[in-house]
């Protein structure tokens, strides 16, 4: 073994990259290696539907950095197309196949990084392999993409997953084109999001032509006697296609861990400490084949995201060379573009918390402008807030709109991380001018509205809570607003006549006011408490909250008439 310090990175792209380049900004002295079995050590995947959609024009504009960057700039030598088949952990050592020659080697270290990544999920359906069938996960993938696209003449595609990648893809697409179908077997898109935030996306996606199969699953493919792929849903439906694109997520690439009997974890990714070292001292792993702590559960999770590989790698780096650094855990943040649409989370969703048995939280819907109305251009963002209902801690929160949108879920994923609370978020002093924000931001008001609650100015009802409640529905909106669209039932007092009219207003009976968004209708219940209607409940997000619930309250209400 040499005396100076031997480090080798199996894998590059995010993690390993970083890793690797991180390294030798701590130490001159250390030779390191970065092994990739593919052809590029470090590319922007995260770009690939974009360069399918023509957005991005050039193929080597996804080049990040090239193996010769890597040997100029850090004295890094990357040895591509050489796939890390077997650890060797008695003898720190790694056997390496090179995919060009044919050959098979091994090399000693004394730090392992392993950075994997993950492969997307193919399911054992039948005919999945045939001609026109693609994922998309490296450059030459997404290269066999737009040759089929432009060769084969293609003018239609079935993308099947409706996740982020999914619904990038199907954007463009149809940017390209195509006519889209998008086959999801959950029944919404956007699975991570809860359902109410993802159905303005839905809506988006219809808007643009796309057809949006939901709650079914893809059961076969095959190919019909003129030549066009065949999508078979367990539904049933037939969609003739010439172009299939899998969007079903990933798994971790765990096989060379495993093999070498390191700890795997609960969720099948590598286990690793806050230092990202896996059960053996001398190796570590990174990025979208570990397993990490979800900052806000604290439960173990996958989470295949650039930012988290980035840090984890940079993390690991530092650890190697002797450094004292932690991994904080995930906050699952991200973004997504759909047809204008800005979608982005961070946190825990109400999902994610139901699911890890984490009561005693709230929400809170608002609708607020991405900047001054009566600047031009003003458009909605559609906010969800959850905070813990014993100290404030805001637990997630997620944004769908045209303007803004990554912007305030940035601010609140920092306050996340920094345990703040939604007292936090009602003082937070942020930019403001007319076109860039407003005096009170849509970060201050989720958290001024969720402290009315938690202080006791306003108590809230659910909409998912409509089907079931005897409460009279009181919509304090203008005779016009109410024309256009109402809750079935809801009588209709306009804010500035309440006063005027409380007698209409049983004095025993709970009353659920809504608007079009929270504000007017928290007006009123503020006026109806002081006037002694004790039992008054605000319906969080008014109307337009409503119409996103609405798929879910149709669902229940099919469900309930099924078991009558």
């Amino acid at each position: 073994m040499n005396t100076r310090q031997r480090i080798l990175v199996v894998g590059g792209v995010a993690g390993g990259a970083s890793c690797a380049a991180r390294a030798r900004r701590l130490s001159e002295d250390a030779e390191i290696i970065v092994f990739e079995r593919g052809p590029y050590v470090s590319f922007a995947n995260c770009g690939l539907p974009y360069y399918i959609g023509d957005v991005i024009q050039k193929e080597d504009k996804l080049l990040v950095a090239t193996a010769e960057l890597f040997k100029t700039r850090f004295n890094i030598e990357v040895r591509n197309e050489s796939e890390v088949v077997a650890i060797n952990r008695e003898r720190r050592e790694i056997q390496v196949h090179n995919l060009r020659t044919g050959a098979s080697y091994w090399e000693q270290y004394d730090a392992l990084v392993l950075a994997p990544g993950a492969a997307p999920l193919r399911p054992p359906l039948p005919d999945i392999d045939l001609p026109g069938i693609f994922t998309l996960r490296t450059i030459p993938e997404s290269r066999d993409i737009r040759q089929w696209i432009a060769e084969g003449g293609a003018q239609t595609a079935v993308v099947v997953g409706a996740g982020f990648i999914g619904l990038e893809m199907t954007e463009n697409l149809v940017q390209r084109g195509l006519t889209v179908a998008v086959v999801e077997m959950m029944d919404q898109v956007l699975p991570p999001l809860d359902p109410e935030l993802a159905e303005p996306v839905r809506q988006r996606l219809v808007d643009k032509g796309v057809s949006v199969h939901l709650n079914d699953a893809v059961a076969a493919f095959e190919r019909d006697s003129s030549g066009k792929l065949v999508v078979t849903t367990r539904s049933g439906a037939r969609i003739r296609t010439d172009l299939v694109v899998l969007g079903l997520g990933v798994r971790p690439e765990i096989k060379l861990a495993k093999q070498a009997g390191l700890a795997i974890g609960e969720k099948n990714g590598i286990r690793v400490d806050e230092s990202m070292r896996t059960s053996d001292p001398h190796i570590w792993a990174v990025g979208d084949a570990v397993e990490s702590r979800d900052f806000v559960t604290g439960e173990w999770c996958v989470v295949p995201l650039a930012g988290p590989a980035n840090r984890q790698g940079r993390i690991a780096a530092d650890s190697i060379c002797g450094r004292s650094a932690h991994f904080r855990g995930v906050q699952s943040t991200a973004v997504c573009g759909v047809f204008g649409l800005t979608v982005a989370m961070t946190g825990a969703s109400e999902k994610t918390l139901n699911r890890s048995g984490i009561a005693g939280y709230d929400k809170v819907y608002l609708h607020p402008n991405d900047h001054a109305a009566y600047y031009p251009g003003a458009k909605p963002i559609h906010l969800k807030l959850l905070f813990s209902c014993g100290d404030g801690r805001v637990l997630g929160a997620q944004a769908v709109g045209e303007e803004g949108v990554e912007k305030r879920i940035d601010v609140i994923a920092m306050a996340i991380q920094k345990g703040a609370t939604i007292y936090d978020l009602e003082e937070a002093e942020l930019c403001y001018a007319p076109q860039f924000g407003t005096a009170k931001d849509p970060v201050n008001f989720a958290g001024m509205i969720a402290a009315n609650v938690l202080q006791g100015d306003v108590s809230l009802a659910r909409w998912e809570q409509l089907p079931d409640t005897q409460a009279l529905l009181l919509d304090v909106r203008e005779p016009s607003e109410f024309t256009a669209g109402h809750v079935e039932g809801a009588l209709n007092i306009p804010l500035p006549q309440l006063r005027a009219r409380l007698g209409e207003l049983p004095g025993g009976r709970e009353i659920w006011v809504y608007c079009a968004a929270g504000q007017r209708s928290y007006y009123a219940l503020r006026i109806l408490r002081q006037h002694g209607y004790s039992c008054v409940r605000n319906l969080s997000g008014g109307f337009t909250s409503y119409k996103q619930f609405q798929p879910m309250l149709q669902k229940a209400q099919t469900a309930a008439g099924g078991r009558e």
